[in-house]
């Protein structure tokens, strides 16, 4: 559905910064939305994914692996911390909800993922952010950043930020495939 920038119901806005705003009305859209950014998804790629329990992070993982070509089922890794999939590229799909700190990834050899040949999808990202000065994100420079938060019952609103020039390339070429959504 494409609608005018005037309108209320706008998918896609643009913000300060260079920020990109999506908003879905479903979990359906939510994943075709997932769908449409695993399409475009290269070696190397990595996904920060925040917001509240509930937000759609994982709905949105399991549109991501579709646009992946990934055949299983995807659920949240919560006690696992990693899960991997093969599809088009590997997935490797996080969730740090259980993490206390970065130091925890580095213990874990989770940054190895970071730099491999697929693709990582960080949910709960805030737990791998520095918490003290000095500190270093385990992530790579360029990454997406994207903010899911809830609008209503079934609403989303995922608010894109982008580091590094490959992860505002995809940021520009998402919001771009979301109008066709």
């Amino acid at each position: 559905m494409r609608a005018s920038p005037s309108s209320s119901d706008t998918p896609r806005d643009m913000g300060a910064a260079g920020e990109v705003t999506l908003r879905s009305d479903s979990a359906a859209r939510t994943r075709r939305l997932g769908e449409a950014l695993g399409a475009l998804l290269q070696p190397g790629d990595m996904l920060l994914l925040t917001g509240d329990l509930g937000a759609g992070k994982t709905t949105l993982t399991q549109g991501i692996g579709i646009g992946l070509g990934v055949r299983e089922v995807i659920n949240s890794p919560t006690f696992t911390i990693l899960k991997e999939y093969e599809g088009r590229l590997p997935l490797y799909h996080f969730d740090l909800y259980r993490i206390e700190s970065p130091d925890e990834i580095y213990a874990l050899g989770f940054d190895e993922y970071f730099q491999a040949d697929g693709v990582s999808v960080v949910e709960w990202a805030e737990r791998g952010e520095p918490v003290e000065p000095g500190q270093r994100a385990p992530w790579p420079e360029s990454a997406l950043r994207i903010e899911l938060s809830s609008d209503g019952p079934d609403s989303r609103v995922l608010r894109l930020s982008a580091t590094g020039a490959r992860g505002a390339e995809l940021a520009r070429a998402w919001a771009q495939a979301a109008e066709e959504v």
